[in-house]
């Protein structure tokens, strides 16, 4: 062969690999995906919930017990950020996601690998929550940084509720005293006339939860404003408007319900904090009454879950993704499902939001954190208070975790939801007009 040949021996070997390799590495990105959809399709639905929790706990957890989250989260700030203090975004990442995965690191110990996952991230919380309100810490949150503070440090106490024995008990003295001096310090701001009112009650709460001073009147304004906005069917306004979106989901229900339980817990039943609807019957037919608006809250929000495992995009903290089931996923953990609904189909709708949002594509950046979007990365969704740790509210539908494998709501076998039943042809239950004024609309 002549060294002319030879030459153009190498450049037509070099272009063919030019053209050739972009199709070999779609093709390898097929395979990995189809791989990849095979190992879920063989992962019971459980697993499935803790593998998810792990992918977005892991990063959090186990940077910000070493003290380095300030140091390497990879942070995302909405295109319209409104220029508040970047290091709200780190409590908003560690609270949020606790309030999800608290139940989970409660559950006994046992043998399974899945117990020794929460092991290390409970072992990792625990040192996470000292280093929060530790001072000398390169990971002290952000307590002194604005009103957003009211926000996730409502979060944060409701993760310490949610996981009481295995997160608040084994603190030690100095830290929990930490916490209730950050709380207390919080008295600094106020909340604005919407929601927020739930945020300071939370906060209260958990002070008078754990024995130390608090501020009744924050609680009794809280529950006495959110009680007014009550408009019928399972729905509460967002203060005096109406807002269509979920903040029923991500905040309004699951903390009143909870703030409730707490004055109930402590207080008995309060007929001076808690009056119920126009008497004194007090907290406790005020939580009887809370629970059935949820439930039938809950029963709507199944019935959004479309038999393709979708829900409607609307209204604004869309970002916060799956943390629209939050109450669905609240009673089911509770064991306080409406029996309209069965653990079967209430497990089986969740499993199949989360396949769709977290394994058909990435929710991550490039350092293993959420992501400013819906499904995938496009900032153009989040509002003007989003930052990439907002999102950590998606965690709140994984609450049923805190059940034991054993559970009912693990072993029941897999139910279409109302949805699929009723698009597939099947029979369903129908919906109907709920807490109506029987005594005007006498016919129903």
């Amino acid at each position: 062969m002549t060294r002319r040949s030879k030459t153009w021996t190498v450049v037509l070997s070099a272009l063919l690999f030019i053209f050739l390799m972009p199709a070999t590495a779609d093709a390898q990105k097929k395979k990995d995906k189809k791989k990849g959809g095979n190992k879920v399709e063989q992962m019971t639905d459980r697993e499935i919930w803790a593998d998810i929790c792990w992918q977005m706990s892991e990063p959090v957890l186990r940077n910000m017990a070493e003290g380095k989250l300030q140091q390497n989260m990879v942070l995302e700030l909405s295109p319209t950020w409104d220029n508040r203090d970047k290091k709200v975004a780190y409590m908003e990442t560690f609270a949020r996601l606790m309030a999800g995965v608290a139940p989970w690191l409660n559950l006994p110990d046992d043998d399974t690998p899945e117990c020794k996952q929460r092991q290390q991230l409970r072992k990792w919380a625990r040192q996470a929550y000292t280093n929060a309100v530790d001072p000398e810490s390169p990971d002290y949150l952000g307590w002194k940084s604005g009103g957003q503070t009211l926000v996730d440090a409502a979060y944060l106490v409701e993760s310490l509720y949610r996981g009481y024995d295995s997160l608040w008990v084994p603190l030690s003295d100095v830290t929990k005293q930490r916490y209730i001096k950050e709380l207390q310090g919080l008295h600094r701001y106020d909340p604005p006339y919407t929601n927020w009112h739930l945020f300071v009650a939370m906060e209260e709460c958990f002070l008078m939860y754990v024995g130390a001073d608090y501020d009744q009147y924050r609680i009794h304004m809280a529950m006495n404003k959110v009680e007014e906005w009550y408009i019928g069917d399972g729905w509460y306004s967002d203060g005096p408007a109406f807002a269509f979106d979920y903040y029923n989901a991500y905040v309004i229900q699951p903390m009143y319900l909870e703030c409730l339980e707490m004055i109930n817990a402590k207080k008995g039943n309060d007929t001076w904090t808690v009056r119920n609807l126009g008497n004194r019957n007090g907290s406790k037919a005020r939580y009887a009454e809370v629970l059935k608006r949820m439930q039938k809250f809950s029963v709507i929000l199944e019935r959004f879950i479309s038999p393709e495992g979708t829900y409607p995009v609307f209204g604004r903290s869309i970002p916060y993704r799956m943390a629209v089931l939050q109450p669905l996923a609240q009673l089911a953990w509770r064991q306080q499902l409406p029996q309209e609904l069965h653990n079967g189909q209430v497990r089986a709708a969740i499993t199949a939001v989360a396949k769709n949002m977290f394994y058909k594509v990435n929710n991550f950046n490039e350092g293993g954190y959420l992501t400013i979007g819906f499904m995938g990365n496009h900032p153009n969704v989040a509002d003007w208070y989003t930052n990439n740790g907002s999102l950590y509210m998606t965690s709140l539908a994984f609450m049923p975790l805190g059940l034991p494998a054993t559970h009912d709501f693990w072993t029941a076998p897999a139910e279409k939801w109302t949805s699929k039943k009723a698009w597939e042809g099947d029979d369903f239950p129908k919906d109907h007009k709920w807490d109506i004024n029987r005594q005007v609309l006498y016919w129903e």
